[in-house]
């Protein structure tokens, strides 16, 4: 955990705090090959130390596949999803060919340009692909949706068929080596712990359309958000995972203490923020 980590941890407690919530800690471990337990046990220290408390027991994605695979079937047998064989390379290449014109680029990257889908699709829902939702038939299904911003932009905010179309495109909603992706998994999660308040960086606002979209298709509520300002370095770079200088072990071994962190961030006192 880094700066960064923090700031965003303690708001969303804070509020939670304030409104008389409770704070959830979710620990996104699906790819295996990021994910150490020492990690994980360092992650629950030092949200301790700040001062921080949470339901038990902690969910863990690597523990949820089934329920994530079950979200996916229920899409599959609507025609939403189709495999995708493509690696990033024939991406990259398909989108830099003359006729596509100047790459284009959504909250995941390079959007896809849609090479595999129309292909022939039949039989059960395949366990060693790649799935992608087809975003035109998904916003087909349920035309235009909408979410509450409370902080970066604030207000409703619409999610138009063109606006996910052109500029978000067919996402992945499974990996083949993961079983679920990020923006499945999260709003499976935040159905099924009835997460009333989303609370994050303003990195993701645009991914949130992806989710909202998801909500909708799956008959789940959306919750409303909050995009916060992200904690930055001298420089004006934002603070990465690997920002070992900002970790937060490192101020605790130098003798820092909570409040010093919460002064750190900009954030009020403990006592004075609920």
């Amino acid at each position: 955990m880094h700066l960064g980590h923090a700031f965003s941890a303690l708001t969303a407690y804070d509020a939670a705090q304030a409104a008389g919530g409770s704070f959830h800690l979710r620990l996104d471990d699906i790819d295996q090959s990021r994910a150490r337990p020492e990690w994980a046990a360092q992650i629950c220290d030092d949200l301790h130390w700040l001062g921080l408390s949470w339901p038990a027991p902690v969910w863990r994605q690597s523990d949820r596949l089934p329920r994530y695979r079950a979200a996916l079937e229920r899409l599959w047998r609507r025609g939403l999803l189709y495999p995708c064989t493509c690696t990033r390379r024939d991406i990259q290449a398909a989108a830099n060919a003359p006729q596509e014109g100047a790459p284009r680029f959504g909250p995941d990257g390079l959007i896809y340009p849609g090479t595999c889908r129309n292909r022939p699709r039949s039989g059960p829902m395949p366990q060693d692909q790649a799935l992608r939702l087809d975003m035109k038939k998904a916003m087909q299904a349920i035309g235009e949706a909408a979410f509450h911003e409370e902080t970066y932009y604030p207000g409703p905010r619409a999610v138009t068929a063109r606006q996910m179309i052109d500029s978000v495109g067919d996402v992945v909603l499974a990996r083949r080596d993961m079983g679920a992706a990020y923006h499945l998994a999260i709003v499976v999660d935040d159905a099924d712990q009835e997460i009333s308040h989303v609370i994050r960086g303003q990195d993701l606002f645009d991914a949130t359309a992806i989710h909202v979209v998801l909500q909708h298709l799956l008959d789940f509520p959306t919750p409303r958000y909050h995009h916060h300002r992200l904690i930055r370095d001298a420089s004006g770079k934002r603070l990465a995972k690997r920002d070992d200088a900002r970790a937060i072990a490192l101020y605790r071994s130098e003798g820092k203490r909570p409040a010093d962190l919460r002064a750190m961030v900009g954030l009020p006192p403990a006592s004075a923020s609920v």
